[in-house]
């Protein structure tokens, strides 16, 4: 398949709108400049980077080429550059992968997603983490991982923040996280450019292996994606929402899957994928800001308007 290179892509032009909300909640929050500051102090990002350097293995051309061309691949058509480094870690069970680093990204990668998954998956998961890039959230991305950690520092004294604030901040992190899994999944989706692999991956990512994707698994999986995004929650309770999200080992594919297949039947996929400049204009960014809420914002997952 031969597929377009995006060149001059703007993580604007496929951001989700529910993430957009999301991050500009968390930053209005009291404290987080400061926890940005003590993570910076702390030497956060020079830590998680090394814990993969001493312990997982480094994918080239030559030991892994199938794995490295898949990664080369995405970066190019998502347009980032320089490549980030590659790690292959140890087999969980399940599919897993992560980016860290705000200075130098790497990307790891699991043994059981190179053994799960085919080229053209790859390049979706890979598209998953490298939009973490694009959108230039790094920082919110790594506070998020190492927030379970720094919790109990959170609450004393010598940062300067409550406990109560901090309780707010997590929660803020956690429901940011979600929603920018959305626009993730959108730049995953401009990277493999097939809604069926998009479809695949996230129902491997769910863990079912190969043998299990059949013809009528696969189309009842799309039914019930479409029926799980045309669902109204606003009955349910904000926090019961954003707490259901703390449980890290949900992989939340069908919501996931009835967003993406939300943006595709919109026409804004096929849309951008067409376009030949696909640099979003400062004097749109500006207006967008401006403008605040867009149509979509009115609807569907926007659980968390204020702190």
């Amino acid at each position: 398949m031969t597929r377009k290179i995006l060149s001059g892509l703007s993580s604007k032009a496929y951001e989700h709108p529910f993430d957009r909300k999301a991050l500009a909640s968390l930053q209005n929050m009291p404290g987080v400049s400061l926890l940005l500051k003590k993570i910076n102090e702390y030497g956060i990002d020079r830590l998680l980077r090394l814990q993969s350097l001493g312990s997982e293995i480094r994918i080239s051309p030559r030991n892994f080429p199938q794995l490295h061309q898949a990664f080369v691949e995405t970066c190019q058509i998502l347009d980032v550059d320089p490549l980030p480094e590659l790690y292959l870690f140890r087999g969980t069970g399940n599919i897993q992968t992560y980016i860290v680093g705000v200075e130098k990204p790497l990307v790891g990668i699991n043994l059981d997603a190179m053994e799960w998954l085919d080229s053209d998956e790859l390049i979706y998961v890979f598209g998953h983490e490298v939009a973490r890039i694009k959108s230039q959230h790094m920082v919110y991305h790594q506070m998020a991982i190492v927030m379970p950690t720094l919790k109990n520092l959170l609450s004393s004294t010598t940062l300067g923040v409550g406990g109560l604030v901090a309780g707010g901040m997590e929660l803020g992190l956690y429901n940011w996280r979600m929603m920018a899994r959305f626009t993730a999944d959108r730049a995953a989706l401009l990277a493999c450019q097939d809604i069926d692999v998009a479809t695949t991956t996230l129902m491997k990512l769910a863990g079912l292996p190969d043998e299990y994707l059949t013809t009528a698994v696969i189309e009842d999986f799309l039914i019930q994606a479409r029926e799980f995004a045309s669902n109204n929650f606003d009955s349910v309770d904000k926090v019961t929402k954003i707490l259901s999200y703390t449980e890290s080992g949900l992989s939340w594919v069908v919501m996931r899957a009835g967003e993406l297949l939300k943006w595709v039947d919109s026409g804004e996929y096929n849309n951008l994928i067409q376009q030949t400049n696909l640099k979003i204009p400062e004097e749109l960014e500006e207006l967008e800001e401006k403008e605040g809420k867009t149509p979509q914002e009115k609807e569907g997952w926007n659980f968390l308007t204020s702190w």
